[in-house]
């Protein structure tokens, strides 16, 4: 038998029997006297084989502290082959024990497996139900905010607008330009291979001005801001939670949706049907250059046939999309930036959220919006 006293209120002594070694331990097992007992455990001559047998019946207290010292001996002789078993133990002992068990070796509580399909199903639907949640919530505390500010219009930033209005707007001008020309080019000259077969090389004022005005238009400068200032603004926010000034900005009484977001929200209100405008005529200018080299249809031709094929409302409707879209990227950029959480790596990870995520919504409208307007008739 070894034996030692490491503490006034706690033992652990080994007895070696035929069957088994017994274990004994007494005492209180708490964080005071957990270091000297967990040095005198790993100096234990323990069997090479057989069985031990953990008897925790003389065990006054018990914490965490060594509820864990008995799960690591208990896994380290596992470990070295031997068949250990537990008795002794109080109720409520036995169920910290087993707690500790449950969260340290990853095993679920009884149920499904942990990586069941069912499980893992469950467990992705409540986690998008709960962002849904957080989501609503954020644009509840949004509206309140923008009804304060449009109630006490000092309250409202301008200088913090101003300074959006040109990150997500004017700085956009040249790759919305360029990318909306492009559109035109290739929706035109797809176009002219099959009208050229029919003879009817002047409609493509029709397939260029519906198709661009109605749908790639705003659709294209919305996924291009989505990526573009969409991920900044995640980007920005979710950096201040990690550096903790927005904690900051709450200590000294400072409202981070008057001070961040909602100038965001409001300079994209404005920036993104502008450079939806912007992106429609340079588009129609890329189908004009097509139509032109292609099919021979002049410039003045290409406008008198676009003025008739093409109705005020075909302008409206992509121009409509517009405020929309804005407040859909500017939502859920800002609110993945305030799901950021621990490290420059939620950066990053919450970032590319808020962009595959905008650009998803912005698409699911755009179709909810085909179908109500093909319902209306418009």
């Amino acid at each position: 038998m070894s034996a030692s006293t490491l503490a006034p209120k706690a033992e652990a002594n080994l007895e070696k029997a035929h069957e088994a070694a017994v274990m004994r331990c007494s005492g209180v097992w708490t964080l005071q006297g957990i270091p000297l007992l967990e040095r005198h455990i790993a100096q234990l001559a323990w069997p090479a084989s057989g069985a031990v047998i953990f008897d925790g019946a003389a065990v006054t207290a018990l914490d965490s502290a060594g509820a864990w010292l008995i799960f690591r001996t208990l896994r380290q002789l596992e470990r070295m082959g031997l068949s250990v078993t537990i008795r002794g133990l109080c109720p409520e002992h036995q169920a910290l024990l087993q707690l500790i068990q449950t969260h340290a070796s990853g095993e679920s509580a009884p149920g499904l497996p942990r990586n069941s399909f069912l499980n893992q199903l469950g467990r992705n639907v409540w986690r998008h139900l709960d962002e849904f949640n957080g989501l609503l919530a954020f644009l509840g505390e949004i509206a309140v905010a923008m009804l304060r500010s449009l109630a006490h219009p000092s309250l409202i930033r301008w200088r913090a607008i101003l300074y959006n209005l040109q990150i997500a707007g004017f700085n956009a001008l040249p790759i919305v330009g360029l990318l909306a020309f492009l559109i035109g080019v290739v929706v035109a000259y797809q176009g002219s291979i099959q009208l050229v077969r029919y003879g009817a090389n002047i409609f493509v004022a029709d397939l260029v001005g519906l198709s661009i005005l109605r749908e790639m238009a705003p659709l294209l400068t919305a996924i291009i801001v989505a990526g573009r200032s969409g991920s900044a603004y995640a980007a920005q926010i979710g950096t201040m939670k990690v550096t903790e000034e927005i904690d900051a900005l709450h200590t000294i009484g400072v409202s981070p949706m008057e001070l961040l977001v909602l100038p965001k929200m409001l300079a994209l209100l404005v920036a993104l049907p502008l450079l939806t405008v912007y992106a429609d005529i340079l588009g129609v200018l890329g189908g004009m250059i097509v139509a032109q080299t292609q099919l021979n249809v002049s410039f003045s031709d290409f406008l008198d046939r676009f003025d008739d094929a093409v109705k005020v409302s075909s302008f409206l409707v992509g121009l409509g999309k517009a405020p929309v879209f804005a407040a859909i990227i500017a939502l859920v950029g800002c609110f993945q930036g305030f799901r950021v959480s621990g490290s420059a790596d939620s950066v990053g990870r919450q970032t590319t959220v808020s962009v595959v995520q905008s650009i998803f919504l912005v698409i699911v409208f755009d179709a909810v919006f085909s179908v109500i307007l093909s319902w209306l008739k418009i």
